[in-house]
């Protein structure tokens, strides 16, 4: 029945477009940011409307061809999590799933006119490209067409947490804690569609389409360490062996910040950041046990909740997320007027790609996000700050510090790692500091200062284990192909 689902609130939903007609054709839900099926407004709301009109239901997922520098690592990951969510799709819901290559500004509008659909429902992104595309494609649909937005990446949909371009945690917090009781629900169990997609979708050659994405992207290659797909999500969220609700918990507020200890952090972001988890789930299930760990839990929702729905504000109301032009004015005039100051070391983009400097705590947190493809959260923040000190000048440190976060990061080409690298380099979200030499106001960090944080000489190690794990297992890959390719 149709009311087994419940409405979406409408306060998720935005409608992009109003098409002129009744909904009388199908409902294709265009995903991109969410990629999962538990838990996703968005894909509730399309169901929830197709089942009010009496009309199908089918899931429309357009690749592009390594989206903002993605490479095997992200593409990789990315594609093998569709894979599980197609089968489980459609021997569960019954959905049909259908995969399209190209241009989204073309594909989606031609699969909308030659199934005569009625409605497209979209994930919310606040990135500029996605933006551009959801405009474009509003204009090139059918008169007829309706076009529906759904904030299924944030527990508050952006639009309701603030309509304005936030200073800094402090601003927005309160606002969404406000909102937490209406939007921190649980979420219904979605079923199976009343109608069904009456002709079959073109079958997808996984395998051949994931090796033709790690052959393009060889370069950053896949990693091991993380599964993708929503099963393993909810593993490393609390599974019984290594769940972080689980099992790694209590530690959280005290050793997030150390580097040796990485098993402290959650591990949550490759899949929060493609969607195959949902933040709502995250924050519900650690509620559960906060009496346990008040500190902890209260760190992580801080983290899960309001610094991630900071970040998707600032790239929404900030088109200039990833420039110095979009800096608050104090940043921008310090760093300007600090731009010729004198460095002791100028690197090219090369030799920092290469950890090719003098620092050996720098180039070993270079090396752990190449190699292990996530760079501790504290050395991400040093990371970024030496690039701007070993740089020309902000412009030149912050092209560069995307450029690597995006192409390495499995994590990267994320409102949160845009932010990140902002706060390090343009002061975002954060206030003036005394003044000093290349840095003028934004806040410091150096070689010292993380000695008395942590055990430097003990992080370099770590990571030199990390890298020489993974050389040894690159080349046990390339002589077992060799010896395949002999044999045959």
């Amino acid at each position: 029945m149709a009311s087994a689902i419940p409405v979406v609130q409408s306060g998720r939903i935005r409608i992009l477009k109003q098409g002129s007609g009744p909904l009388v054709g199908p409902v294709v839900y265009w995903m991109f940011r969410d990629q999962r099926i538990k838990e996703n407004w968005a894909l509730i709301h399309a169901v929830d409307q197709a089942n009010k009109a009496n009309v199908p239901v089918a899931i429309a997922f357009n690749l592009f061809d390594q989206f903002l520098g993605a490479k095997a690592r992200q593409l990789g990951f990315m594609l093998r999590g569709l894979e599980k969510l197609q089968g489980n799709l459609e021997s569960t819901l019954q959905i049909p799933f259908f995969l399209f290559q190209g241009e989204a500004v073309d594909t989606i509008p031609t699969f909308l006119k030659e199934c005569g659909a009625s409605l497209l429902v979209t994930d919310f992104s606040p990135l500029r490209d996605v933006r551009s595309w959801k405009e474009k494609i509003c204009e090139r649909v059918g008169e007829s067409v309706t076009v529906h937005e759904v904030d299924a990446h944030n527990i508050i949909p952006l639009w309701v947490a603030s309509d304005k371009l936030e200073y800094s945690a402090r601003t927005i917090r309160g606002k969404i804690n406000k909102l937490l009781p209406e939007y921190l629900i649980e979420m219904p169990a979605i079923e199976p569609p009343e109608i069904k997609w009456s002709s079959s979708n073109p079958p997808i050659d996984w395998p051949k389409l994931i090796a033709d994405v790690v052959r393009k992207g060889a370069e950053v290659p896949e990693l091991e360490w993380c599964e993708p797909g929503e099963d393993a999500a909810l593993e490393v969220l609390m599974g019984s062996k290594k769940g972080f609700l689980t099992t790694r918990l209590k530690n959280y507020s005290t050793d997030r910040n150390n580097p040796l200890k990485p098993q402290a952090l959650s591990g949550l972001s490759p899949y929060l950041h493609f969607g195959q988890i949902s933040a709502q789930r995250c924050a519900l299930e650690a509620r559960k046990v906060r009496k346990n760990y008040t500190q902890a839990v209260d760190t992580f929702l801080e983290e899960m909740i309001v610094r991630r729905e900071l970040a998707d504000n600032f790239c929404y109301y900030q088109p200039q997320y990833d420039s110095l032009l979009g800096a608050w004015e104090w940043a921008r005039k310090t760093l300007m007027e600090h731009a010729s100051d004198k460095r002791e070391h100028l690197y090219t983009r090369e030799q920092l790609e290469k950890a090719q400097t003098a620092d050996p705590l720098w180039n070993a947190s270079q090396l752990e996000m190449v190699h292990y493809g996530k760079m501790h959260g504290f050395m991400r923040m040093y990371w970024a700050k030496k690039i701007l000190e070993w740089t020309s000048g902000p412009e030149e440190a912050l092209a560069i510090t995307i450029y690597l976060n995006d192409k390495y990061h499995i994590d990267g080409r994320d409102p949160s790692g845009y932010v990140g690298c902002m706060w390090s380099i343009c002061g975002i979200h954060d206030q003036g500091w005394r003044e000093r030499p290349v840095f003028g106001k934004i806040r410091y960090m150096n070689y010292a200062g993380c000695k008395r944080k942590f055990n430097v000489d003990g992080y370099i190690s770590y990571v030199k284990r990390l890298v020489g794990e993974s050389k040894k297992r690159k080349a046990e890959v390339f002589f077992d192909k060799k010896t395949k390719e002999l044999c045959s």
